[in-house]
């Protein structure tokens, strides 16, 4: 039986997260396993709770023949046929990983990326999204506030702090509910009603964040009713509107033709956005769909260029949960950290700044959101990961992949076996130069 190792997380200060929890820990020690715990004095459960729960704490993992991690680990750290499970961030070629990815290969070492741990019909099993998106929307929420502030409209949403500031998940969704409460008294002025904020995407990230404005009085109602409800002078201040738009609502076929979901995913090169207009609509945009370079992006920059030349804009703000650079929200020019999470961006002069002030939109780019809240989110994970933790722990490393032992999620996100790309994750070799 292998022994797992679990690596201290050290890309930033904010990164207080774990693979395993003390109490996940414990789970796996009671069925015979040895976990090896780094020390750290930033994590978000302390050595003392691993020790408890039957790790040994060291310095060095030498001795784990399987690591796991939450970021990516340091192409230093790596040794010789290790075996290593973290969220790698390559397999849509990021550029910055690539050497990373190309130092596990020469040491024929095998690699596992959550993010493709999937059942049989392709949903993921082992994730965070949840909590970016809660994490995402009171972030969101919270730049609003401070936008709508510099603008010189006070809004309840002042009120808020950032994720990361309140104690814990209940915190926060207590406070959002406060802001909810004085909304009934304090509602919105007549120039942001009715106050709409629409989310691009139905999966994970975008429940969570759901789930945050659903602790406010709001209303849902389908993409086809914005119009009517954006033109009615009466509409309602004492509450926010939520709409959901699915891929149907996002893009269309370049012929005009019906739009199909799988066609879609097979041929996005011949769908266009058609999400500008329905983006006028909206107060707030929350961006939480999976997106790489084949699809079209939601709103390039020459969408915003052209729309806020045109009118004064409803919009006030974007939540970037999904935070692609440049990618289905093309404004999306940086990520951001909780401490400073928000920018403007100017569509006239394609220019930022740091902050809430000055003409243009109000972006929340932060790409870490789950760490925000780094327990509850490490013990969501846990629950979905220690189940398959047993499984690495005795799994055959030696042989070939279909041999290994592990379970068919575990061999669908195996990057790399023994240094070499398996078949799905052949297509990654144009990214390696």
């Amino acid at each position: 039986m292998s022994r797992l190792g679990i690596r201290r997380e050290d890309k930033h200060a904010f990164e207080r997260r774990v693979p395993l929890t003390p109490d996940g820990v414990r789970k796996l020690t009671a069925q015979g396993l040895e976990i090896v715990v780094q020390p750290s004095s930033i994590r978000a459960f302390d050595d003392a709770a691993y020790a408890e729960a039957g790790a040994t704490i060291a310095e060095d993992l030498g001795s784990c023949d399987v690591v796991l991690a939450v970021k990516e680990i340091p192409s230093t750290l790596f040794r010789q046929g290790g075996a290593y499970v973290f969220f790698s961030h390559t397999i849509k070629g990021q550029p910055h990983n690539m050497p990373m990815l190309r130092k596990l290969m020469e040491l024929g070492c095998t690699l596992i990326d959550y993010e493709k741990i999937t059942d049989d019909a392709g949903r993921r099993l082992v994730f965070f999204g949840r909590h970016a998106g809660l994490a995402g929307m009171i972030d969101t929420l919270w730049t609003v506030g401070r936008r709508l502030a510099a603008r010189g409209t006070p809004t309840v949403f002042e009120d808020l702090r950032l994720a990361h500031e309140y104690p814990d998940l209940e915190a926060a969704e207590q406070a959002i509910t406060a802001v909810g409460e004085a909304l009934k008294t304090r509602p919105f002025p007549e120039s942001l009603a009715p106050f709409v904020v629409g989310f691009a995407g139905y999966g994970n990230v975008s429940r969570g964040a759901q789930h945050i404005l659903e602790l406010l009085p709001h209303e849902w109602i389908a993409p086809e009713d914005l119009p009517a409800l954006v033109a009615r002078s009466d509409a309602p201040r004492d509450r926010v509107f939520g709409v959901v738009f699915e891929e149907r609502h996002l893009v269309a076929r370049r012929d005009g033709s019906a739009f199909e979901l799988q066609d879609y995913y097979d041929h996005p090169e011949l769908y266009r956005s058609r999400f500008l207009p329905q983006a006028k609509h909206l107060s707030v945009i929350v961006n939480a769909i999976y997106w790489t370079e084949a699809y079209p992006r939601l709103l390039a920059r020459a969408d915003l260029k052209d729309w806020y030349a045109a009118e004064e804009p409803r919009l006030v703000t974007v939540g970037d949960i999904s935070c692609d650079i440049e990618g289905a929200i093309e404004c999306t020019v940086k990520a951001t950290t909780p401490d400073a999470p928000s920018y403007v961006y100017d569509p006239a002069t394609d220019a930022l700044v740091d902050g809430v002030a000055g003409p243009g939109v109000a972006m929340m780019t932060t790409d870490c959101l789950p760490c925000e809240l780094p327990r509850e989110s490490s013990a969501a994970f846990t629950e979905a990961l220690v189940p398959f933790a047993e499984a690495l722990a005795r799994a055959d490393y030696t042989g070939g992949l279909a041999d290994s032992g592990l379970p068919p999620p575990m061999q669908r996100a195996t990057i790399l076996w023994r240094g070499e790309l398996t078949p799905p994750f052949a297509y990654m070799k144009k990214f390696l130069g």
